[in-house]
């Protein structure tokens, strides 16, 4: 039987949302938390979708700095140009990745 819902949480904060960008095609977990936040989301998803871990403009608020969907994952202009070859790397080949150009944002 599987469970349709668990409580976790990133070093002691409930906005999981945050930390980590999931969709249904991929999911973007922050690096450098705890190895049981990661192994939650490796062990219920990585059999459907990527499990990646990343940071993005040296932070890890992937979840808060990134928007995206099944075709595509668009990032802010602050992400390192390391950062973004990494993500790009890690998605499958149809999913599109951007920087936005824009100074601004919502």
């Amino acid at each position: 039987t599987r469970t349709m819902a668990s409580r976790h949480s990133f070093e002691n904060s409930n906005e999981i949302g945050v930390f980590a960008q999931l969709t249904n095609a991929y999911c973007l977990v922050a690096i450098g938390g705890a190895e049981n936040f990661y192994s939650l989301f490796e062990s219920e998803l990585s059999s459907e979708i990527p499990v990646i871990k990343a940071s993005l403009a040296g932070t890890r608020l992937v979840g808060r700095m990134s928007v995206g969907n099944k075709n595509g994952l668009l990032l802010p202009n602050s992400v390192t140009d390391q950062e973004m070859l990494h993500i790009r790397n890690s998605l499958p080949d149809e999913i599109v990745v951007q920087r936005t150009h824009e100074r601004l944002s919502g």
